[in-house]
């Protein structure tokens, strides 16, 4: 018998808000993960829910099952640049609003401070101006942590507004019970300062300074730690501003101004000097330098005309460009990049997950725990205050805020600098891949080397013509071939000199199996595979050629040998410096390419890479990633094109060049975007700088609590002082974590063994 069809998996974002902490998370995942078939991480920086669901399972009801547990949810809305600018909107005035209740309760909180606290500023009823002023911080200040408390209490969860909020009303109960019931009201009633429960001495004492404490403590973490994590995730928005409103478009009808969201593919758009590339596409008139530091992270302009390849966010640095159209939309490599920024954020490390599992338990221990305190102290014959003091000292104390931003902020950070430097990490568990590779796969053609044919080097004989005329003759006559050779001849030609179209060629011809021929000013010119006899510097320079792999050609003038021109696939910049990184972060190179032995040599010579494998399919590639990966190595692929996407998906980790095909980097787990091999040392040193932060993250965070409860539970914590350590211990990890927004990448220093 047959089982049943699998249902099929779709993914479903959701934006959840009213998390607070740690245990918040654990509940949300905890909900949709009871309904038949889904899964969901959700994210405390970014209030981010991915869901996998199955397809017949409505995403309403998704948020309807968030929505039972306590907190908001909503489907993300398309990213259209007028919601766009309403989101942010929102977003400024949510900002607005918690400043305000932050300055009104500071304004309040803070006079009650001080004349609890300094015993000779106390004046006759003091205690009812301080308790006139409380009332409205302990209402109206601590309102939004009574109002998700309670709102949890319904839904039978306890989370960090639990805690507030109980510490809150318990300290300004027992304080208006002490003015009205307790005799604390009397107008000349004094309360010394201690931070040590003690016995009765008739009178109870009040504890307003806790009522108020904990509300502006909690509030004021709350909105520095709102403004850190928002910086976490600036190298997102400004990818998303990267996106051009607008675009003129030129037809047969002139030139016209259309929302971008109307490009298609095929039409040519201009771009004037100091504007931004509307979307990918091809330049078909012009020529000009265009600045890629936004997108790729490439730090030289790079001179562009006809026929050169330009990406969507890219500033014209020089003239007037006129450019097709070749992707637009979701299509971009813009919108490519800003999905997998999105994507690795969405994500969980396995440190997280963990810390978000004892989040989900520890607020119900500490509320046993506060019980606890308050009955030990009550039946050791300790002021009733001082015992409800503790109590309130260990609700407060024990909020896992830090526990569950450790992670997060510091992945946020790491991914967004990343991509600032033109590396994409597609998640969390490729960022800590990342760290622990000790081999590197790498591919030749498209990855160390450029990819396309270039002339290497130009060897004139002494005493004829010269370099730049026999180049220019030869551009001449290759301007009419086809042949990969012959472009690359007449490409260099034209870069040698700008200023100087190549003159017309006429007779052109092609000799079978050896070159081309043509009439050049008048001049017979022929480009062909050199023959017979060979002036003395030609001749030397055919040994130093035939070692690097270079294919070279012969250029007769006349029938007089003029020149030697030698053409390969030249080194990508940067390509040895990238190699030697790798093997200063005791990664060992290997070289796997499907070329011949001879090119794979001269380029692993040139790099100093001492393991080649020449001649490999793509299935063969992947057999020897499975080799190393069974001798105990942790491997890493680097690969452009079609034929590496299988290496890539068997390895540990995959790594794709940004300018390689579609289906190499949907295979990869890291994308070098700017198209360099050197960013490939920048990842790990990143990877390994973000997982370090996160372990100290996590240190502090543990540690903050594993010292702070027992305090709390002595009676050597107050709850003022509690609270105060609470927000503390959240800023220390938040900006511990926005260290990483200004990482620079350094040299290496070789691993000592």
């Amino acid at each position: 018998m047959g089982g049943e069809p699998e249902a099929v998996l779709v993914t479903t974002d959701l934006t959840v808000g009213g998390m607070t902490c740690a245990a918040c998370v654990t509940r949300v995942e905890k909900k949709l993960g009871r309904l038949d078939g889904v899964s969901a991480t959700v994210n405390l920086a970014t209030g981010l829910a991915r869901v996998s669901h199955p397809a017949n399972l409505r995403p309403e009801e998704l948020v309807a099952t968030v929505e039972k547990a306590g907190y908001t949810a909503a489907l993300p809305a398309p990213p259209r640049t007028r919601e766009r600018r309403d989101t942010d909107g929102e977003a400024r005035e949510d900002a607005r609003r918690e400043r305000d209740r932050l300055l009104i309760t500071a304004l309040l909180a803070v006079p009650v401070l001080v004349l609890s606290m300094v015993p000779s500023l106390q004046f006759r009823n003091w205690q009812w101006l301080c308790f006139v002023l409380a009332a409205p911080v302990a209402v109206w200040g601590a309102w939004p942590f009574h109002v998700r408390a309670v709102r949890g209490l319904r839904h039978s969860a306890a989370s960090m507004e639990t805690l507030v909020s109980l510490g809150v009303v318990a300290s300004f109960s027992w304080s208006a019970y002490a003015l009205f019931l307790g005799g604390a009201g009397g107008p000349g009633m004094r309360m010394p300062l201690s931070l040590l429960p003690s016995a009765s001495d008739g009178a109870a004492h009040v504890y307003l300074e806790a009522a108020v404490s904990v509300p502006l403590f909690v509030l004021t973490g709350r909105f520095l730690e709102g403004r850190a994590r928002r910086g976490t995730g600036a190298a997102l928005r400004s990818l998303a501003r990267l996106a051009a409103k607008e675009v003129a478009v030129r037809d047969a009808g002139g030139e016209r101004l259309v929302p971008i969201e109307r490009l298609g593919v095929g039409e040519v758009f201009v771009v004037r000097p100091g504007e931004r590339v509307a979307t990918d596409g091809e330049v078909v008139e012009g020529s000009s330098a265009v600045d890629l530091s936004l997108v790729t992270g490439e730090s030289e302009p790079v001179e562009v005309g006809p026929g050169s390849a330009v990406i969507g966010g890219a500033v014209n640095a020089g003239g007037l460009l006129l450019v097709r159209a070749t992707a637009v939309g979701a299509d971009t490599q813009l919108a490519r990049i800003t999905r997998l920024v999105t994507d690795a954020q969405a994500g969980k490390a396995k440190a997280q997950r963990l810390a978000d599992s004892v989040a989900g338990v520890f607020v119900p221990a500490v509320l046993a725990l506060a019980v606890t305190a308050l009955g030990f102290w009550l039946g050791a014959g300790a002021d009733p205050q001082a015992a409800v003091t503790a109590a309130v000292a260990v609700l407060v104390v024990a909020c896992p805020c830090a526990l569950g931003l450790a992670t997060p902020t510091a992945l946020l950070a790491a991914t967004g600098r990343g991509a600032q430097l033109g590396v994409l990490v597609r998640g969390p568990q490729a960022l800590e891949g990342l760290q622990h590779i000790d081999t590197v796969v790498l591919d030749k053609t498209g990855t160390l080397t450029s990819g396309h044919m270039t002339v290497a080097r130009v060897t004139p004989v002494p005493g004829g013509i010269g370099r730049d005329a026999a180049l220019r003759l030869a551009g001449a006559v290759e301007q009419g071939s086809e042949h990969p050779l012959g472009r690359a001849i007449a490409a260099h030609a034209r870069r040698a000199r700008p200023e100087l179209p190549l003159p017309d060629v006429s007779g052109f011809g092609a000799v079978p199996a050896r070159g081309v021929l043509g009439r050049v000013e008048g001049r017979l010119v022929e480009v062909a595979a050199p023959d017979g006899e060979l002036p003395t510097a030609l001749s030397d320079a055919l040994p130093a050629a035939e070692a690097a792999a270079h294919t070279t050609v012969l250029v007769r003038v006349d029938g007089v040998p003029e020149a030697l021109i030698e053409v390969g696939d030249a080194l990508r910049p940067g390509s040895y410096r990238a190699v030697d990184r790798l093997r200063r972060l005791g990664v060992r190179p290997v070289l796997a390419t499907g070329d011949r032995e001879a090119p794979a040599r001269a380029v692993a010579a040139a790099l100093g890479i001492e393991e080649v494998h020449a001649r490999r399919t793509p299935e063969d590639k992947a057999a020897l990633v499975r080799k190393l990966r069974e001798d105990g190595r942790r491997v890493a692929v680097v690969g452009d094109g079609v034929n590496d996407a299988a290496a890539l998906a068997g390895a540990d980790l995959g790594i794709a060049m940004g300018s390689g095909t579609d289906v190499a980097i949907g295979a990869a787990d890291v994308t070098l975007v700017r198209g360099d091999i050197e960013a490939l040392a920048d990842a790990v040193l990143l990877a390994r700088r973000a997982l370090a932060t996160i372990r100290t993250n996590l240190v502090w965070a543990f540690g903050y609590n594993v010292v702070t409860v027992p305090l709390a539970l002595v009676g050597l914590l107050s709850p003022m002082l509690a609270a105060a350590a609470m927000s503390v211990s959240s800023l220390l990890v938040v900006g511990n974590s926005l260290r990483l927004r200004t990482w620079q990448p350094s040299p290496v220093r070789r691993r000592t063994r």
